[in-house]
């Protein structure tokens, strides 16, 4: 680095001499610790934008900063709001950044840029690490610091300005940061000057958002110095499996390697690839083995020195880098020496399963938005490349921003914070997108289990120290309620584990993971150690008093049964289990240490898109108490009556939520829920359960067929009709109905007739509208079927000779079917009359022949009718 100085928009890299922004310790070597890195400031080109930004906080006291990736809106705006660069008074500026990683580096540069070290002048709190002074005028946070801070500070008391960076990109915690500031600013601060800076937004949306009910907020844009990038679509060859869950084809990958060969081959400078999470940056850097290129790796579980490394760039005419990197990249960090992007097109997102109470991370299409801020990494410096690794045809497809994540994710955190802010249905938070209803009713049902919040929704004490945990409000109920089992320090560490998952190669089993961790020299243990010391510090005052462990297994256990009791599952066998909330889950491999337990407390799983079960990430093994000490709220015991494979079954039985835990026979059962039972069996299987004689069929469609000509009274007796009423037309059978086999006795006809319109008198008319028997002109009496759309008669043609007019039933024609003497149908018709002129005499010509013995008078319509034959012998 000695001796290079970059120019452009980017990081400025020191030149000789000057402190390295890769740490914050100021190697003073020739130069006045202090200085004012004036040259690299006015080359920012959000300098031009600074008056206008100015103006608009001073007069409406918020603002929309719109300012392309490079520009400054991260390090000059905050420097210049607080007056560092020499010009409008001093002010303390808050920054908030969605991420630790991009905090930290926000805080060097601007600490460079002043000639300091981090914690004077400018300094950074993210979770685990502070350094700020006593002098410290700008302070770089990450949303979930901001939200900690607000809650217990309201008025954010000696602050005069913050900037929401990034926003963006609908991280919940930045939305929610930016709600409860918009309501400080309207019922404690109005002079709080609040700025929502992002390098792509909805501009008109956010400027709605912060003007509230005085009209839109100033929108200021500061032009970027922006050099071209090319854009070569690259995809491969052979199509590859969409993402799954958050699995990606293994094909993408190497052909996303493959990639990036090409790019080392065809251009200069270094690579910058995005990669949808930290497990496919691994395989990509193993399939980039032996590339002229130094391979780095970007991303949140990264160590600092790792992701400082990254950020300082490489020294003049040293070796190529390839950076492998998530989004985390996007935006907020620069990473000098960037020439080429090669952009994967899959992003990490959060994604909740209410119906199974899983939620976890999923792989899907990056947007158009991500995309642009991909590529523009490219052309920070200079002019670049991007290969974006999928069809031009394709990128029309993609969705134009990505989903809020208030829209898709877990809000059982969010829930809480706003029963702290004291609005628990978030209902007067001044949101880009309101939470679904469901996703926060799911979250307070969660809140409330675990005594975080009372009935009406109210944050409870409880609830205030787990919201000040800062952790999720499962992992805070684990951590309180474990430390008084187990220990303080046992459950931080375990609790530890749970909020930042080990890697893969830690194994499944959660104890071993712990046992790992602790003899762990990578990146992953140091931050667990760090992450662990803080948990025992922030939960000793909140605990009255703590337990001793009981070895490493039986805690692990305890304390992800505390997070997780919904979880909690039962084995059924070859690897299966089923969880407490009613979800099947399964264990991975056959080596698997989990496989012969029978109680498994499960921390992490996710289900595969189009799977029925879970699939086991990390578990505990626990026994029955342990189970049902951390479930109780879903343990019951009692009678249970219930219509199951095609019956009553009556038990006594104990259950943790699905898991049934005993059960016996039940000798009396309680009569209401045997009736209860019966009609839940006749409403699933329908009533064909009943006894149907053909009288009974035949009163039904006489039935049906008055209601469907004349309406009311008369009753509606389809299938839907009669299993809604249906406690009203079976009556006292139903009371004395305990099995299938009692309602296959029951007469369904009998018990149809209390339906009639007794009420009204109608009912005695029944048989006179709708008649079972018609009599036809020979004297017979034919049943009519009510079966179809028209009443059908079904009679010889000869009993009809002489009648001209049609029967009508209801004011109905009947549909008649003419019979040949052995019974089978020789015409129909609706018209008697017209088939008397015009269709008997081809029927006559063709049957007499066949039926000699029968009369064929050529004048049906005068003849006699008859049912016998001509000769009687």
């Amino acid at each position: 680095m000695a001796g290079m100085e970059r120019s452009g928009v980017g990081w400025l890299v020191p030149a000789a001499g000057e402190s390295d922004p890769r740490d914050g310790d100021l190697r003073v070597c020739g130069r006045v610790s202090g200085d004012i890195r004036h040259a690299a400031l006015d080359r920012l080109p959000v300098r031009t934008a600074l008056p206008a930004l100015r103006e608009a906080l001073e007069g409406a006291g918020a603002a929309v900063l719109c300012a392309p990736p490079g520009t400054g809106k991260t390090t000059l705006v905050p420097l210049a709001l607080a007056g560092l660069t020499g010009e409008g008074p001093a002010r303390r500026v808050l920054v908030a950044e969605p991420r630790r990683i991009a905090a930290r580096a926000a805080a060097r540069r601007m600490a460079w840029l002043l000639g300091e070290r981090v914690g004077g002048t400018v300094g950074f709190t993210v979770r685990g690490e502070r350094r700020v002074g006593p002098r410290t005028a700008v302070e770089v946070v990450t949303t979930g610091v901001l939200l900690q801070r607000l809650q217990r500070d309201a008025e954010l008391a000696g602050v005069d300005v913050v900037v929401l960076d990034e926003c963006h990109e609908r991280h919940l915690d930045a939305d929610t940061c930016a709600a409860f500031l918009l309501d400080v600013r309207e019922t404690l601060r109005p002079e709080l000057r609040l700025v929502a800076a992002s390098a792509t937004t909805d501009a008109e949306g956010w400027a709605r958002l912060l003007g509230g009910g005085g009209g839109a907020a100033p929108v200021v844009e500061a032009a970027g110095v922006s050099h071209p990038v090319a854009v070569v679509w690259a995809p491969p060859e052979r199509p590859v499996r969409p993402p799954h869950g958050i699995r990606v084809d293994p094909a993408q990958l190497a052909h996303v390697a493959a990639v990036v060969r090409r790019a080392l081959r065809e251009q200069s400078g270094d690579v910058l690839c995005f990669l949808p999470g930290v497990g496919e940056i691994g395989r990509v850097a193993g399939q980039l083995a032996g590339v002229d290129a130094e391979v780095l790796q970007v991303h949140g579980r990264a160590s600092a020195e790792a992701q400082d490394a990254v950020l300082a760039g490489s020294d003049a005419g040293g070796e190529r880098r390839v950076v492998l990197a998530t989004s985390v990249a996007e935006s907020s960090l620069t990473v000098p020496g960037v020439r080429v992007v090669v952009d994967s097109g899959l992003a990490r997102v959060p994604r909740m399963d209410h119906a199974r109470g899983l939620s976890a991370l999923a792989t899907v299409r990056a947007s158009q938005a991500a995309a642009r801020q991909r590529a523009g990494r490219a052309g920070r410096e200079a002019p670049g490349v991007v290969y974006r690794c999928w069809s031009e045809g394709e990128d029309g497809r993609l969705p134009r921003f990505p989903d809020p994540e208030i829209k898709v994710a877990d809000l059982t955190a969010f829930a809480l914070q706003a029963a702290c802010w004291g609005d628990p249905q978030a209902a007067g938070l001044a949101l880009l997108d309101a939470p679904p209803s469901g996703a926060l009713a799911a979250a307070r049902e969660v809140l409330t289990a675990i005594g975080a919040v009372d009935a009406e929704g109210r944050a409870t004490g409880r609830g205030v120290r787990m919201a000040r945990l800062g952790l999720h409000p499962r992992l805070g109920r684990a951590l309180l309620d474990g430390a008084r089992e187990i220990g303080v320090r046992r459950a931080a560490e375990v609790v530890a584990l749970l909020s930042e998952e080990p890697p893969r190669a830690y194994g499944d089993d959660l104890a071993a993971a712990w046992r790992t961790a602790r003899r762990g020299g990578d990146a992953y243990a140091a931050r667990w150690r760090q992450e662990a010391r803080r948990l025992a510090s922030a939960a000793e005052g909140a605990v009255e008093a703590a337990g001793t462990g009981a070895g490493d297994d039986a805690d692990a256990g305890i304390v992800a049964a505390l997070a997780f009791p919904e979880r909690v599952a039962r084995a059924r066998g070859a690897g299966s289990l089923l969880m407490a909330s009613g979800t099947g889950a399964e264990l991975g491999g056959e080596a698997s240490p989990l496989r012969d337990a029978p109680w498994l407390a499960i921390a992490v799983a996710d289900r595969p898109v189009a799977a029925a079960s879970a699939r086991v990430r990390l578990a505990a093994v626990i026994d029955e108490g342990t189970a049902c000490a951390a479930a109780r709220a879903l343990y019951s015991s009692g009678e249970e009556v219930r219509w199951s494979d095609g019956d009553v079954v009556a038990r006594s039985v104990r259950r943790l939520g699905a898991i049934e835990l005993a059960a016996r026979p039940l000798a009396a059962p309680d009569p209401a829920l045997l009736r209860e039972a019966v009609v839940s069996g006749l409403r699933r299987e329908g009533p064909g359960l009943l006894r149907w004689s053909a009288g009974a069929v035949s009163v039904r469609q006489r039935m049906a067929f008055l209601h469907r000509v004349l309406g009311a009274p008369w009753p509606d007796v389809s299938e839907a009709a009669l299993l809604e009423r249906a406690e009203e037309w079976l009556g006292v059978e139903l009371d004395r109905a305990r099995r299938r086999a009692d309602l296959q006795r029951i007469d369904a006809g009998q018990a149809l007739a209390r339906l009639l319109p007794w009420a009204t008198g109608d009912a005695a008319r029944f048989d006179e509208l709708a008649p079972e028997r018609v009599e036809v002109p020979s004297g017979s009496r034919v049943r009519v079927d009510y079966g179809g759309e028209q009443p059908v008669l079904a009679v010889k043609l000869q009993e009809m000779f002489g009648l001209e007019e049609t029967p009508r039933i209801a004011g109905v024609a009947v549909l008649v079917h003419l019979l040949s003497p052995a019974g089978r149908p020789a015409a129909v018709t609706a018209d008697l009359a017209s088939f008397w002129r015009e269709g008997y005499r081809s029927v006559r010509a063709e049957l007499r022949g066949r039926y000699p013995k029968h009369p064929w008078p050529e004048d049906p319509a005068g003849a006699v009718p008859t049912r016998r034959t001509n000769t009687r012998r």
